[in-house]
């Protein structure tokens, strides 16, 4: 019987782990990134609180 390769169980192991964290990151970005639905009434109240800069050309 063959002896068992326990440093490329464990590689195979973190491989995973790391790609499953990969992935979680990535539908969280998509998530953050996602349409952000936006009332016309309060489009008015967002342009009143931010304030444009001049142009200085």
């Amino acid at each position: 019987m063959a002896k068992p390769n326990f440093k490329f169980q464990k590689r195979q192991k973190e491989l995973d782990k790391k790609k499953k964290q990969e992935e979680k990151l990535l539908r969280k970005q998509e998530k953050a990134a996602g349409p952000v639905e936006v009332d016309p009434d309060d489009e008015h109240e967002l342009a009143a609180v931010a304030p444009t800069e001049p142009d200085t050309e």
